[in-house]
């Protein structure tokens, strides 16, 4: 059993926010598996607690299926990456995202796979919360929804081949990579 989690925030306020990408690749990862057969044993998550809360969920997913860590797959945004590049990992730090650090925190383990998205840095001296809590810029959505397909993509990949196959499919090598290609 694999179990895929997308992290956001709920409710209309921020759905079409930066934070929100790990629902919205759950979400293009469903529709193009869709129906996904109960063979696969594939489940898709969206904890519908806030970001900073998502632990709780996961953790109460992974004792209620047993899922090994090692069939955990945590997707989310990534500020340190530009828009529009996926980096797979297999565990690590929270990097400073509060909602792998929930997980962490719950699980009491940082040996999960994610699968980090670019949402680009803030300009300026706009604050990282403000940053993610906002909504795409109207030249950002096609890079998005570029993004977006190609994480759902590749998160078929991580469920069919392992992490490995899918870090060496999809990861970049450097932010110099050309967009929409693996290396």
């Amino acid at each position: 059993m694999k179990l895929i989690c997308g992290l956001g925030n709920p409710g209309l306020k921020y759905r079409d926010t930066r934070h929100n990408i790990g629902y919205l690749v759950i979400d293009s990862f469903a529709k193009i598996n869709k129906p996904i057969k109960s063979s696969d044993q594939v489940v898709l998550l969206k904890p519908r607690q806030f970001m900073n809360n998502s632990g709780v969920v996961i953790k109460q997913a992974v004792k209620k299926l047993n899922v090994p860590l090692k069939d955990i797959l945590v997707v989310c945004d990534d500020v340190n990456l530009e828009l529009g590049i996926i980096r797979f990992r297999a565990g690590g730090s929270a990097g400073g995202h509060n909602g792998l650090k929930s997980i962490i925190e719950t699980l009491g383990t940082d040996g999960f796979n994610r699968l980090r998205i670019g949402i680009g840095a803030a300009a300026g001296n706009k604050a990282l919360r403000d940053y993610v809590l906002s909504v795409f810029e109207r030249d950002e959505k096609q890079l998005l929804r570029e993004a977006v397909d190609k994480a759902a993509l590749a998160i078929k990949v991580w469920a069919g081949e392992g992490i490995e196959a899918a870090m060496n499919k999809f990861n970049t090598k450097n932010s110099t990579t050309k967009r929409g290609e693996p290396d």
